[in-house]
């Protein structure tokens, strides 16, 4: 919750944990935006007019950087502009302040069970000759269980999920290393190489890592 009014924060905050929620919460939307970034939650409250940074460019910035969390947002602004410029800039929803407790719990249940609703949870997968197990986070080729790293197995659960979809370096690199992470397109390139090495029949003739040149990856299955 990115909230600067005190008694505001200290009341939600109160409210949410009785309903069973964690709550994190931010005075200053710099703060804010580094708690959403380094702790992804599972959705974020937000407050529009906050010091120095405002509601709206933080989501501005969320988005642009494809850091997907749900948003609410809360503001004393009622204006029908108001409303469209926060849901343009990709908030899930908006509540004008004043607002009671009960309605805006309400609203927080509907869009994480949206947000569930829509998520993919992948439990195994296979293509080729290759068997993922996302549970025991473990992969084999014919049978015989490899050596991945952490971050090796992070990015072929990403390919996975995003099957015959191109993304760009960037994308990959603010959602598998997250948006704080000063990589460049060469570790995207190094890291494709490792599993094209350990997965591909033809490391050198790719059929599954294929590179979409000039922009990125695809992974084809």
């Amino acid at each position: 919750m990115i909230e600067d009014d005190p008694a505001i924060s200290l009341g939600l905050s109160k409210n949410l944990k009785y309903e069973g929620y964690d709550v994190l919460t931010a005075t200053r939307g710099e703060q804010g935006l580094e708690l959403a970034i380094d702790r992804k939650p599972d959705l974020i409250v937000l407050d529009v007019m906050l010091p120095s940074m405002s509601g709206f460019e933080i989501c501005k910035t969320l988005k642009r950087n494809e850091v997907d969390i749900p948003i609410i947002i809360l503001s004393a602004k009622d204006q029908e502009i108001d409303k469209i410029m926060g849901l343009d800039l990709g908030a899930d929803d908006y509540l004008t302040k004043p607002f009671s407790i009960r309605e805006l719990i309400a609203r927080i249940n509907a869009v994480l069970r949206r947000k569930k609703r829509y998520e993919k949870e992948v439990e195994a997968f296979r293509f080729g000759d290759v068997d993922i197990d996302f549970t025991a986070r473990t992969v084999a080729r014919a049978g015989k269980v490899l050596d991945l790293s952490p971050k090796e197995f992070e990015l072929l659960g990403y390919f996975v999920k995003h099957p015959n979809e191109v993304m760009d370096r960037r994308q990959i690199l603010n959602k598998v290393w997250g948006f704080d992470y000063y990589g460049t397109a060469r570790t995207i390139d190094n890291f494709v190489t490792k599993l094209r090495q350990k997965l591909e029949p033809d490391p050198d003739q790719p059929r599954h890592f294929v590179t979409a040149r000039g922009i990125g990856y695809k992974f084809v299955p």
